[in-house]
């Protein structure tokens, strides 16, 4: 059941379960997940952040999973990289597969990107026009190629006048102007192309003022967050929040944001204030358990996720090893409405074992947090193809966990 009446206070436990329910937590399939199923999972996360580490597995994976459970890999690329691919990429939160709708209302930020490489004293696209015009007609010439092609030509055609990274260093420089889009990826490595050799003459044409982009961006961000304050419906396309408040006010004025209080949000334990999607559920219950990608949208804003689930929160890819804590790739644990400890995973794919480095509780996890990690991560193990989990002893959760596995 769910409430029918918003309220003008909402409780910061009441605040979580409407936050997992806007990013589609709690409502799992009971039939196999397909098209249609990771579809309307991107379309209402609206972006997955693309990350290169591969540790576990790929981050732009793992949301589906969390939120869907096991699901083929192959069907999830042939949305994001494939010839019919119905998502594209550009640097929404970061580098992010985004729904290709999405992608005009960020035509004021390659403006931006454009104009700030201008202005930019010294900067590498102004010494380097050749090389930008270059490439462009390389592309219009070849149709979409990827970096390590049209370096292959440079060096084939008129010796290595141009190297890897400068290549490299260009076609980012295009793509965040626009210039150039995502045609997919091979391997990982994106295709680069004109935008109209895969974008439609129709989304092309849009012609979206920056106004306009923020106020639908701040719409999008507060049906993902479901309830949040500026800072967290800034933070999810990366805007200013200045404008975001005037898009916020604006969604306010016609009713689809709904101010709300919330105890603890404001400083000192305060009550703070925040905004409610007028479509947000609102559930009485959270029955879910899962484990998060470090670039999952409920716990990539440090600050939320601590105001929200007590947990504080760092990768420690960039740590020294004798710095880290808990784990070179920790991934946050979610169990019920919470978040209540890490897992740091990795998957030796070579040998077929799935290796728990470490496993960590958060003081207030539930005594039966070992037994419910322990199924998540017998469905990640059946997930990646692997027969095996090990369990190395490093962790206040690592012998709880060790013992349920066995």
């Amino acid at each position: 059941m769910v409430h029918t009446v918003s309220p003008a206070t909402i409780s910061p436990a009441l605040a979580r379960r409407i936050a997992l329910a806007a990013q589609r937590f709690g409502a799992r399939p009971t039939t196999p997940v397909g098209i249609r199923q990771l579809t309307a999972l991107v379309n209402r996360l609206e972006l997955l952040q693309i990350d290169s580490v591969n540790v576990f597995e790929r981050s732009h994976y793992m949301p589906a999973f969390s939120r869907l459970g096991p699901y083929d890999k192959s069907q999830l690329d042939r949305l994001t990289t494939g010839r019919e691919a119905r998502f594209t990429e550009y640097w929404a939160h970061e580098a992010s597969f985004l729904p290709t709708d999405v992608w005009p209302l960020f035509r004021w930020r390659m403006h931006q990107n454009r104009d700030r490489s201008a202005r930019t004293v010294g900067n590498w696209s102004s010494a380097n026009q050749k090389m930008l015009a270059w490439l462009l007609a390389e592309l219009a010439a070849n149709g979409p190629m990827r970096a390590s092609e049209i370096e292959h030509d440079a060096n084939k055609r008129s010796g290595p006048w141009w190297g890897w990274s400068d290549v490299k260093t260009g076609l980012e420089v295009l793509f965040r102007w626009g210039d150039v889009v995502s045609a997919g990826r091979i391997r990982f490595e994106r295709v680069y192309a004109l935008p109209q050799q895969v974008f439609s003459p129709e989304l092309l044409g849009q012609d979206i003022s920056e106004a306009d982009a923020h106020r639908e961006l701040v719409r999008r961000s507060a049906r993902a967050h479901g309830i949040g304050t500026v800072k967290d419906f800034a933070d999810y396309f990366r805007l200013k929040s200045a404008p975001a408040l005037v898009a916020i006010r604006e969604l306010a004025e016609v009713g689809e944001l709904i101010p709300v209080e919330v105890p603890g949000w404001g400083p000192r334990g305060t009550a703070g204030a925040a905004w409610l999607h007028r479509d947000a559920r609102l559930p009485r219950t959270m029955d879910t358990q899962a484990i998060l990608s470090p670039f999952d949208p409920v716990v990539w804003e440090r600050a939320r996720a601590l105001r929200l689930y007590d947990f504080h929160y760092r990768i420690e890819i960039y740590t020294p090893e004798p710095k880290r804590i808990f784990g070179y790739y920790s991934l946050p644990i979610l169990l019920g409405d919470t978040v209540v400890g890490r897992v740091d995973l990795k998957n030796d794919r070579q040998a077929g074992v799935l290796r728990v480095q470490a496993a960590w509780a958060e003081p207030a996890a539930p005594a039966d947090a070992a037994g419910r990690l322990a199924q998540v991560l017998r469905e990640a193990a059946l997930w990646q193809g692997l027969g095996e989990i090990v369990v190395a002893p490093r962790g206040n959760l690592a012998d709880g966990l060790a013992a349920e596995l066995q």
